[in-house]
């Protein structure tokens, strides 16, 4: 049997280049479903299936019709953005829940690979999305993400064991870059159905559910890879006072409470979660932005979204080697900007014109990579020892696909004025507050009131 390492990084021996690539591939295995079922066909899919339901033709505004959804009748250009809003408020109360087991649990592997094996299988499951099925669509969807969550939260908790401070914005950046392209390459293979969709006799929503279905293959299949490679470790918590999982509850209070002794690090929670609803949300609408909107076409669209996928690897490398020179903080901070300019070019973009669209894509995957990979190693150095998986479950409730804030604003907005370009700018407000809030942190001191040494450049 491998011999354990010590909970922490710093405590620890150095983790073998073997583990880390298993670690890695991770990001390869989940990024399929980010971005093929989030980012680029469940939206504009999922709102066909509503305007089916609600007699609209597919290329009709379908202003006025309603469909039904929890008793409640709502737009069918809503639905998509109301589901992921759900899913993220039922995830505020599991993460934690989740961390805070993973922290007293010997078999962090096994918790990935349960939560990793539901996700995929609901993700497969939408292949029986056909018709006017939007309700089967939104359970399924409202289960693969929350269990892509909880296995985010368990994954990320390994972060401070194989890594430590001055290795960690290295180590995240490159998971991250490594997400992207196993996103993109399955992606690419969906780009290449879409484009010759007529030569395998399918027709446009055919090639959306099958690409869904390969995303939920594809995560199954390369999780294998990390639950080979990474090493089961000693809890990093005390041991459970009674059964895990109603430990783990007690736990999330413990943690809610504890966040009072770190009021910095809390800081930093409340402005990571602003202005990274803004960003999570612009990456799982702007298909449908750009489908219902801009009425730009799948041959148009899917392209663009792989070219981000790639620009997005250079990215998270390119702001990672930034950040080495001038820091972490700096370096998102100078992201944020740069979306705050995204969003208005967004805005402005004319209808049924490529090439606008295909360069505001480009700026996307500059800043996407880089500002996701620093927050999170920079959260890192923010956790007190032996609280990783925990305070990570608070980090994840505004993580990879799980805004909540944001797609419900952007619902609330289409709903209100049946514009989406009305529904796209009110996203400011995420980047603009974040932005604020993380400049007002003292990031020094924030880690060193965490118990941690913090490295040379912030």
């Amino acid at each position: 049997m491998a011999e354990t390492l010590p909970a922490t990084a710093e405590d620890a021996p150095p983790s073998t280049r073997h583990e880390r690539v298993g670690w890695y591939f991770y990001d390869w295995a989940n990024s399929a479903f980010n971005t093929t079922v989030i980012t680029v066909f469940l939206g504009p899919y999922l709102t066909s299936i509503a305007k089916a339901a609600a007699g609209c033709a597919s290329d009709d505004p379908c202003r006025g019709q309603r469909i039904g959804l929890l008793g409640i009748d709502i737009a069918p250009g809503s639905l998509f953005p109301y589901m992921v809003s759900l899913s993220v408020f039922l995830t505020v109360f599991v993460l934690p829940m989740v961390g805070a087991v993973a922290d007293r649990s010997a078999h962090k592997k096994e918790m990935l690979a349960l939560f990793a094996y539901i996700g995929s299988a609901a993700t497969v499951g939408l292949l029986f999305l056909t018709g006017d099925r939007y309700l089967l669509g939104a359970g399924l969807f409202l289960i693969a993400n929350i269990a892509y969550g909880a296995s985010i939260v368990v994954y990320y908790s390994f972060l401070p064991q194989i890594a430590g401070p001055e290795d960690r914005d290295s180590v995240s950046s490159i998971g991250w870059a490594i997400g992207y392209i196993g996103g993109g390459l399955l992606l690419a293979i969906n780009v290449a159905a879409v484009l010759f969709k007529d030569s395998l006799g399918m027709d446009t929503g055919e090639v959306a559910r099958y690409s869904m279905v390969s995303a939920g293959i594809w995560w199954a299949a390369f999780t294998t890879i990390p639950l080979i490679r990474l090493r089961n470790r000693p809890p990093v918590a005390g041991p459970a006072q009674g059964p895990l999982l109603i430990d783990g509850f007690r736990q999330l209070w413990h943690t809610l409470r504890s966040l009072k002794a770190y009021p910095l690090t809390l800081f930093f929670l409340i402005a990571y979660l602003i202005y990274n609803d803004g960003i999570q949300t612009v990456i799982s609408l702007s298909a449908v932005y750009g489908t219902e909107e801009l009425k730009l076409s799948d041959d148009v669209l899917v392209p663009t979204i792989l070219m981000v996928q790639f620009l997005a690897f250079a990215g998270a490398l390119g702001m990672g080697a930034l950040a080495k020179r001038i820091g972490a903080w700096k370096t998102i901070l100078i992201s944020l900007v740069l979306w705050t300019v995204v969003l208005a070019v967004a805005f402005r973009l004319p209808a049924n014109e490529e090439i606008p669209f295909v360069l505001l894509g480009g700026g996307i995957g500059i800043v996407l990579g880089g500002s996701q990979a620093l927050s999170r190693s920079l959260f890192s150095q923010l956790i007190p020892k032996g609280k990783e998986a925990e305070y990570f479950g608070l980090y994840e409730i505004s993580d990879k696909g799980t805004s909540w804030l944001g797609p419900l604003l952007f619902g609330l907005a289409y709903g209100m004025t049946e514009s989406y370009r009305v529904a796209i700018i009110s996203l400011l407000v995420f980047f603009i507050v974040g932005f604020v809030l993380l400049l007002a942190v003292p990031i020094r001191r924030a880690i060193v009131a965490a118990g941690n040494v913090p490295p040379a450049r912030l």
